[in-house]
C-alpha cells in the first residue's frame, strides 16, 4: 500500500476564497466534489479521508488523504506536520507522497506544473512546509496566476482575486488540476510528471 498526502493551500475566511492564493482550495474543493466523506476539523485543518470504493477514485492500493490547513498560508507547515504524524500512526504504508497544491505566478494562468523538491520560489506557504518538515522533498502541483505586478505588489497581487481577463481562464485550469490528480493516483507522481508537464 501506498499512501498519498495532498494539500490544498490556501487561506481560510470568506475574504480570500476567491483570491489568486487561494487556488489550492480551489483545487480540492473540485477534486472531491460529490464524495461522501465530509470535511472534517482536525490537525488545524479541514481534512478529508477519501472512500476509496468510489467511483471517482480507482487506486485499490493507495490511502489518499487531503488536508486544506487552516493556519493561514504562512504557518500551513502546522497543519501538514500534525497530520503526517496522525496519518503514519495509523498506516504501515511502504511510500509516502505529498502533493502541495499551490499558486505560481511565474506560469500563466492556465498552466500545471508538476516538480519535486528544490526552494519555496518565495513562496511563504511552501517555506512552511519545508521548515516544518525539515526537508524540501515533496511534490508540488504549481498552479499559474500570472505576473500582472509591478515592484512591490506580489503581496497584494496574490490576495486580489483573478483579473477579468484571468477569471475565464480558471475553470480549466481547475479542471488540468483534477486531472493531474487523478494521473497520479492512477500511476504515481513520477510517471505522472511527463504525463501532467507535457500536457500543458
Amino acid at each position: 500500500m501506498k499512501t498519498l498526502i495532498i494539500i490544498g493551500m490556501g487561506n481560510p475566511g470568506e475574504q480570500y476564497a476567491h483570491t489568486r492564493h487561494n487556488i489550492g482550495f480551489m483545487a480540492a474543493d473540485a477534486w472531491t466534489q460529490g464524495a461522501k466523506a465530509p470535511w472534517r476539523n482536525r490537525y488545524k485543518g479541514l481534512f478529508r479521508n477519501m472512500i476509496y470504493q468510489e467511483q471517482s477514485f480507482r487506486a485499490k492500493d493507495t490511502d489518499i488523504y487531503i488536508i486544506k490547513p487552516q493556519t493561514y498560508m504562512n504557518r500551513s507547515g502546522d497543519a501538514v506536520v500534525q497530520a503526517l504524524k496522525n496519518i503514519k500512526k495509523k498506516t504501515t504504508d511502504e511510500q509516502t507522497d505529498i502533493i502541495a497544491i499551490v499558486d505560481e505566478y511565474n506560469f500563466p494562468v492556465g498552466r500545471v506544473h508538476l516538480r519535486r523538491g528544490g526552494s519555496s520560489g518565495g513562496h511563504n506557504g511552501i517555506e512552511s512546509v519545508i521548515t516544518s518538515l525539515g526537508t524540501d522533498d515533496f511534490w508540488r502541483l504549481r498552479c499559474g496566476i500570472g505576473r500582472e505586478f509591478g515592484t512591490g505588489g506580489l503581496v497584494d497581487y496574490v490576495l486580489s482575486p483573478f483579473s477579468a481577463d484571468q477569471k475565464f481562464l480558471v475553470p480549466a485550469m481547475i479542471e488540468r488540476v483534477c486531472s493531474s490528480l487523478d494521473t497520479i493516483v492512477d500511476v504515481g507522481p513520477e510517471r505522472a510528471m511527463n504525463i501532467i508537464n507535457s500536457s500543458t
